[in-house]
């Protein structure tokens, strides 16, 4: 079997790994894989319709970023956040965006701000529509998808490519997706992410970046402490549950990207 599939979106050849590793990560992302639970390679390999070579480096893509994790004899399954790795990665983030939103700050031009705004409003409308709903996976997805797009596109407009660079191959806004779906995370108070953008595209950085660093904090010990995790230990029953999951899961196609951003969703945003 051919290492490359075509993508009709972009005319070029995809690594049949790089196919792997998206379809698999949107579903860690839709929430579809919870944390604790194994994947098989061979199943995978079979849905996917390609052999077991792919699937091997989309693991390790995977375990790089800290959604996958393995042991010898055992097995693979969707990483269970640790408190210390949660509160590292945070530190990460506040350091990355802090200095995003103060470059945001003084470089944005007004259309951008505007565009800022309207994102983070929209953001917040729908985080109250998500907090209410009793369980809606498809809403869960996109109201991520747009937060990973506020943020990315705060860091576009810093005006920095080093910068932007580092906050996407850190993947510290996949790494918070992925935090919130381990711990169910639903409910920000009012006009959470327009208070902050306000701040963002005002006229102080240090304001900005202290602003940031206040909303990327937010919640995280209170979250450490009340949120139980799925328990580091049961392995092999995990696995036992995964094979019987797969086994009867129904194959579903999604988009191949070429790159590790996330497709641009605005269009499906709104029409919610």
């Amino acid at each position: 079997m051919s290492g490359n599939s075509h993508d009709d979106r972009t005319g070029f050849s995809v690594p049949l790994w790089n196919k792997a590793y998206y379809r698999i990560r949107e579903r860690i992302l839709r929430g579809e894989l919870r944390p604790g639970e194994a994947l098989s390679a061979r199943r995978l390999a079979e849905e996917f319709g390609m052999s077991l070579l792919p699937i091997s480096p989309a693991f390790r893509q995977l375990e790089n970023e800290k959604l996958l994790e393995s042991r010898s004899r055992a097995g693979t399954r969707v990483r269970i956040p640790r408190p210390e790795e949660i509160r590292d990665r945070c530190v990460v983030r506040e350091a990355l965006e802090a200095q995003s939103a103060r470059l945001c700050a003084i470089n944005a031009n007004m259309k951008e701000r505007v565009e800022l705004m309207r994102l983070a409003e929209q953001l917040d409308t729908l985080y109250e529509r998500f907090g209410r709903a009793a369980s809606d996976p498809e809403l869960q997805y996109v109201v991520h998808t747009l937060h990973f797009e506020l943020h990315m596109r705060i860091a576009e407009y810093a005006r920095c490519e080093e910068l932007r660079d580092a906050i996407e191959k850190n993947q510290v806004l996949i790494y918070n997706w992925f935090f919130d779906l381990a711990t169910n995370r639903r409910a920000l108070p009012s006009g959470f992410h327009a208070k902050l953008l306000r701040v963002v595209t005002g006229s102080d950085p240090i304001a900005a970046d202290e602003a940031m660093r206040a909303h990327v904090k937010y919640g995280v010990p209170e979250m450490l402490k009340d949120k139980l995790l799925p328990s580091a230990n049961d392995w092999r029953l995990r696995r036992s549950q995964a094979n019987n999951k797969e086994a009867n899961q129904p194959v579903k196609e999604t988009a191949i990207h070429s790159g590790h951003k996330l497709p641009r969703t605005r269009s499906s945003i709104i029409d919610h």
